[in-house]
Parts: structure tokens; sequence; C-alpha cells
């Protein structure tokens, strides 16, 4: 089987072309002061709905403030415009949430990402050459492990990825049941020879946060992040399909081609994503909580520094390297940027940050068939 170095396809774009905090929580309320420029920004979220998207969101924080950039609709039947303070699905956004919460419970002793996956969770990686002796926790937070991706399954695909979706959109899947799916399917690879990205390896994180702690990962991560960060934009809906407000519309065509019929689908059991994606936020806490990252603030040292130790991704992204939950990129102008990004039915996402934290930028579009944010990262990281 060939290997697979896919990246969610805003990473690619957005910088990868998808997260503490040094200032007090009002700082991020401030208006930009007027040094801080952000039209070529402005312009390129602009020329995301000129290429088809319903509508575009961008906030950035730097030593001038907050500036919020919007373009589009939120929603098309009513021409409401989007707002700063509108809440959307994150996707795999939701990894470096998860991500952490490993790495906290390595600082406390209670694992070593060095464990292979086989002492928590014994029996679950195993068939078709997947052997979870010989895969440790670090290669499946850093896609190195070469567990088989569950959303390469031709009838996972069918049934989330195509029209069919529309009788699925309320299923109810366990992250268990899904990992069995992927254990259908050859690996990619042998572990630690090669990199591909691999939703299969954070459901199983999920699993082995539940499995260390005795309580759900959301629990964890609500007490663990959320909570301390005062992210009350966030959440884990689990299986509630229902979007919290203030939230806009979410358009997916379903995958069926650029000029298929676009439906709402705003409403979804995100229990398709589970802890690979299933996280809702809004722009202020997504730059909030990656400042907490860069910073310190969620993290000590040591635990920092292993979630920056990066592995190279490949022809794809060539500037682009991966860490545990976090993706870095050189931009065109030096600029390194760090984050990641995240797509699910009718929404896709982005936040990044400079290595100190000062200077974070976070994307939305609520299409899923458009939006390359590449250029909005160039303008503001750049610009």
């Amino acid at each position: 089987m060939p290997v697979r170095r896919t990246l969610p396809a805003l990473m690619v774009a957005a910088a990868l072309a998808v997260t503490a905090f040094t200032a007090p929580a009002t700082a991020a309320e401030r208006p930009a002061r007027p040094g801080g420029d952000h039209r070529r920004t402005q312009e390129a979220v602009d020329a995301l709905v000129r290429a088809g998207v319903p509508g575009a969101l961008a906030q950035a924080r730097d030593e001038h403030g907050t500036w919020n950039g919007s373009a589009g609709v939120a929603d098309r039947t009513t021409g409401r415009p989007r707002l700063p303070k509108d809440r959307y699905r994150i996707g795999s956004i939701t990894k470096p949430f998860i991500a952490t919460v490993l790495l906290q419970l390595q600082a406390e002793g209670r694992l070593d990402l060095d464990d292979p996956v086989e002492r928590w969770l014994p029996g679950v990686v195993r068939g078709n050459g997947h052997d979870g002796r010989r895969i440790t926790l670090r290669q499946m937070l850093n896609h190195t492990s070469g567990i088989f991706d569950i959303t390469s399954d031709p009838a996972y695909r069918q049934q989330v990825f195509s029209p069919d979706f529309l009788r699925h959109r309320y299923d109810t899947r366990t992250p268990r049941d899904m990992v069995a799916i992927a254990m259908r399917h050859r690996p990619d690879f042998a572990p630690g020879t090669d990199w591909s990205y691999s939703n299969t390896n954070y459901l199983l994180a999920g699993m082995v946060i539940e499995k260390v702690t005795g309580r759900p990962y959301g629990t964890e991560v609500e007490r663990r992040i959320l909570k301390p960060l005062k992210l009350r934009a966030t959440s884990l809906p689990g299986t509630d399909a229902r979007m919290p407000r203030p939230s806009g519309r979410a358009y997916s065509r379903l995958f069926a081609g650029p000029d298929a019929e676009i439906h709402d689908m705003t409403e979804l059991n995100p229990s398709i994503a589970g802890p690979a994606g299933e996280m809702i936020s809004d722009s202020a806490d997504l730059q909030r909580f990656v400042r907490a990252l860069m910073t310190g603030r969620l993290l000590p040292p040591r635990e920092t520094r292993e979630m920056t130790t990066t592995v190279p991704i490949g022809e794809d992204a060539p500037t682009a390297r991966y860490g545990l939950g976090l993706m870095m990129d050189r931009l065109s102008c030096g600029t390194e940027v760090w984050g990641h990004n995240g797509g699910i039915h009718g929404s896709t996402s982005g936040v990044l940050s400079t290595r100190d934290g000062r200077h974070t930028l976070a994307t939305n579009v609520n299409g899923d068939w458009a939006g390359d944010t590449r250029a909005v990262v160039e303008a503001e990281f750049c610009g």
C-alpha cells in the first residue's frame, strides 16, 4: 500500500503554507491601534469570498492589540454578516488540545510518551500488521506510527465524505469502533520509518487519556485547559449535534465536486471525529490557547520542548514540520509560525502563532469546498 502523506487541506494552505499566554484576558479585546496595519490581511480575506466561500473570518493579535476582519455572510438565507465572536467547529485543531493533556500526564509521571500503546490499550492496536507493542504514544502524536487513517477506509468515506452523509449526519460513532475499522487495513509503514497524517492516532490518544485518568478525554480537556485559561467559547460537544450561540451556518457540497448542491451542515453529530476533531471554539479562544502553549503556561519546559520537537513531513509541504499535535512552517519572509488547522463539514479553520506567542492569527471559512488561506497567513505575518 502506498504511503499517504496527506495533510488536512487547510494545513497546507494556511501556513503549512494547523496551538500559554502572557497578557491578561482583557487585553485580547483591545482594538488594534493605528500602528497595526492589516490591510493586506483584509484583502486576502476578501479574496476568499470572491473565490466562492460564503463567508470568511479572521482575527489577529499582536503588539498593537486585536484586529478583526471578515467578508461574506454567516447565513446565506438572512445575509447576516460574520461576527468576531461567532463560534465554529474547529476540526483537527482538537489535536493540540489532546496532545497537551497527554504531555501534562507525562509531566505528572502518570505515563511516558515512549510507552508502547499496548501498555495502555492492550489488544486494541492489532491486526493486519498493526502491533501496539511496537508503536509508542509519541509516534501517535507526531504521526510517525504508520497506523492506518480511518478517513481512508472506503466504507467510512462513503458514509461521511459523500452525499450519503445526509443520512448519517446524526449517527453516533465511538473511537473504539473507528479504531477497529482502521485495524482491518494494513499499516502505512513500519513505526518510526516515515510520516503520514492519521486521525486514528488521535482517536487512540483520547482512549489513552481515559485509561490513564479514569475520566472521559473531554472532561480532562475541560479541567486542564478550558477552565484554567477561561476558554468559555470552547467546548467538546460529544454527540450533541447543535451549535452554541453565537454562530453562523456551515455549508458543504459534501465533497461531490465544485458544482454540486450546497447543503446546510450546521448540525451534525461530531462523534464522526471524536478526539481527532470534535471541538467548537471561537477566534479569541483559539489564540489564547496557542499563546498559552507557546509561552509555557500549559506545559513545563521539558514537555514544551518535546511538543515543539518536529519531524519532516515530506514533499507535499517542504517548509513544514510536525511536532506533537503542533505544526511548524517557515513562511516566504522567513517567519516561523506554529499551530494547527482543522476541517469538518462546512467549516475550515486555522490558528497560528509566532514562536514567542506575541503574534497570533485565527481563521475560519464556513464552506468546505474552497478557502485557501495561505494568502491570509502570508499577508498577516509577512505583509
